[in-house]
């Protein structure tokens, strides 16, 4: 008996499947990769006025990262389709890591910029993580594996207010990044130690994992072109769409711990756990509705019950929810409402993140990465109108109007997404009531 298959024997005997370790460092990726995008958020309520910055300034950085995120959305996608999320996330993590140092280290504006645009191109490694997710995981778990990660991202969100508050005050706003970056590097050498990119060459995969894979996910490591100009075309509704989801997100994780602090006169340490409050209602929406989704697929075997109305469902009540927030100015009403807004925002990830392993297997990490630039662009425009409306109107208020028309457009748009055949080299019908099962190894 070879080496290989007393591990794999071992391991059918032990709880820490390796596709669900595997699942577990995404998650912990997804966590660090939310803090080192919002740590400035907080970080910002001391270093503005230390470096005499304005709100539009502050939009500014806060915004930055998100020209090289856009653009790393497609060079990602493309990278690790065509050489594999091992390498790929590895030296996204390693560059997310540095410029979060390096952002502790400067003293001026454009220093500032600089830093952002590296961590831009650092955490653009969601679409590299959907490749590896899409190999990794099962059909049947790909609403489950995106809600799950995506909700690790939002403790991120939740936990970075205070956290940084604390660090803030423990070790100075400059010491707060150079603890969280170099933390990051930490990650980095796990991943690369333990990933593969073919699941069957992995020492601890068990058979039983492997069969429930798709056949394609253990053939030879030369790996297709990508067909970038007919996925686009296929993805364009669902970019937009999401696009629309991204302006609420971003609008949040940049500017609601300063709404909290300036629109109700706050304490820092206040505005950060009022800011964490509403965005742990985004961890139990995003891993809320994954397990939905793929609930709602189980039984009908229909994405567009599981994937498309879950959408639709999650954007209108988003909208509705945000509504009261122009007219009532109850602190806690407020806060229970954006809670409950993000909630809903956050749970339609997981469905929308499904959808490009749902009908690009092959392509995954290229047709994640077109529709994820669609909250890339919404991460350069959302956080910079926030800032130009606050700094013309002095109303806080009136920040949230565009994220409400925006969400219900959505709503409507997502009647077009495109979800009723696979895409391939050659389009083949998989939709409907009885998809093709997924072949076994």
């Amino acid at each position: 008996m070879s080496e290989v298959e007393v591990c794999r024997m071992t391991t059918a005997r032990h709880p820490l499947r390796a596709t669900n370790v595997v699942l577990a460092l995404l998650c912990i990726m997804y966590f660090i990769n939310y803090v080192v995008r919002v740590n400035v958020n907080t970080a910002a309520l001391v270093f503005q006025n230390e470096l005499h910055l304005s709100n539009t300034q502050v939009g500014l950085i806060f915004s930055t990262f998100a020209f090289p995120y856009l653009a790393f959305q497609f060079i990602g996608g493309w990278v690790s389709d065509r050489w594999g999320a091992r390498k790929a996330l590895t030296i996204f993590s390693i560059i997310w890591s540095t410029a979060t140092m390096w952002m502790g280290l400067t003293s001026s504006f454009a220093g500032m910029l600089v830093s952002r645009v590296l961590l831009g191109i650092g955490v653009s490694a969601l679409p590299t993580a959907t490749r590896a997710m899409s190999d990794w995981l099962p059909a049947r778990k790909r609403g489950f594996g995106q809600g799950i990660t995506h909700s690790f991202a939002r403790v991120g969100n939740a936990i970075t207010p205070p956290l940084v508050a604390w660090l803030i005050v423990l070790v100075t706003w400059r010491g707060s990044f150079l603890v969280i970056g170099a933390l990051s590097f930490i990650w980095a050498i796990v991943w690369a130690l333990y990933f593969r990119d073919n699941p069957a060459e992995h020492p601890a995969i068990t058979p039983e994992e492997l069969s429930e894979l798709r056949q394609h996910h253990a053939a030879g490591k030369k790996r297709p072109p990508v067909p970038y100009a007919r996925l686009a075309r296929r993805m364009l509704t669902v970019t937009i769409v999401y696009f629309c989801y991204g302006w609420t997100l971003w609008f949040f994780l940049t500017w609601i711990p300063s709404y909290f602090l300036h629109s109700y006169h706050l304490r820092l340490r206040d505005s950060a756990l009022f800011s964490s409050g509403v965005f742990l209602g985004g961890v139990v929406g995003d891993a809320l509705g994954g397990i939905v989704s793929d609930r709602i697929f189980e039984r009908t075997h229909d994405r567009i019950k599981a994937r498309r109305n879950l959408v639709i469902f999650g954007f209108i009540c988003s909208g509705v929810l945000m509504m009261p927030v122009l007219f009532v100015h109850n602190l806690a009403l407020v806060a229970v409402l954006l809670s409950a807004a993000f909630f809903f925002a956050e749970f339609t990830v997981g469905p929308m993140w499904a959808i490009p392993m749902d009908i690009a297997p092959r392509y995954s990490g290229s047709a994640s990465g077109l529709m994820n630039s669609g909250s890339a662009l919404a991460a350069i425009v959302s956080p910079v109108v926030g800032g130009y409306i606050i700094d013309k109107t002095g109303n806080w208020e009136l920040t949230f109007v565009a994220g409400i028309g925006l969400l219900l457009f959505g709503a409507v748009l997502a009647f077009w997404m495109k979800l009723d055949e696979e895409f391939g080299d050659e389009p083949k019908p998989i939709l409907g009531k009885h998809p093709v099962p997924e072949p076994a190894v």
